[in-house]
């Protein structure tokens, strides 16, 4: 089901016309998929399945390809979440800083941006692994701007292991709520392979 975009505020800057100190990009990945096989496993200790594990090494290849390497992670405290992230660094060479944070696991997108919001202004380019509807929901309010096949891809969904870096116009991260980004990518790893 599709969901209905916002109207963008007249006052929001492109992202073209703003100097790089006055952007950050957030990427955001959607952990892969997660086994089912011992029914008595809580759903924040499930792993991810062998399937899991070649779309998270696929993820994290293309991102390295396409230089979308973070300076900070910040990942969901579920099993998947962090074995996907663990996956996906191997492609990166050097693993930057890892936050993993409860808080991250489904509880919303108003959680996610509060979060981000606490970001030190240092890092430029963060990673936030974690979880649907949350993920999905905050990729389409974020991301408002950008190549419309991408943004009516973004909006049909957020599968496992998908990916999407969107460029924010911000200074500081504590002002993501009121953000309007540019979406510059969205994939999914049957796009790679």
């Amino acid at each position: 089901m599709a969901r209905k975009r916002r109207s963008l505020p007249d006052e929001a800057p492109e992202v073209s016309e703003l100097p790089d100190s006055a952007m950050r990009t957030l990427y955001v990945l959607r952990h892969a998929k997660s086994g089912w096989d011992d029914p008595t496993l809580h759903d924040h200790d499930r792993p991810l399945d062998l399937r899991g594990e070649r779309a998270a090494l696929i993820m994290g290849r293309y991102m390295a390809q396409r230089r979308f390497v973070p300076d900070l992670v910040l990942c969901s405290t579920a099993r998947r979440a962090q074995e996907t992230r663990t996956l996906a660094a191997t492609q990166w060479g050097a693993e930057p800083p890892v936050e993993v944070d409860r808080d991250l696991y489904l509880t919303g997108e108003r959680m996610l941006l509060k979060r981000l919001a606490r970001v030190p202004d240092d890092y430029r380019h963060v990673l936030l692994v974690a979880h649907n509807p949350d993920l999905h929901d905050l990729v389409v309010t974020l991301g408002r701007r950008g190549n419309e096949e991408l943004l009516a891809g973004v909006a049909a969904k957020f599968p496992t292991a998908a990916f999407a870096a969107i460029k924010l116009p911000l200074v500081h991260w504590a002002d993501i709520g009121g953000a309007v980004g540019t979406l510059v990518c969205y994939t999914v790893p049957k796009d790679l392979v």
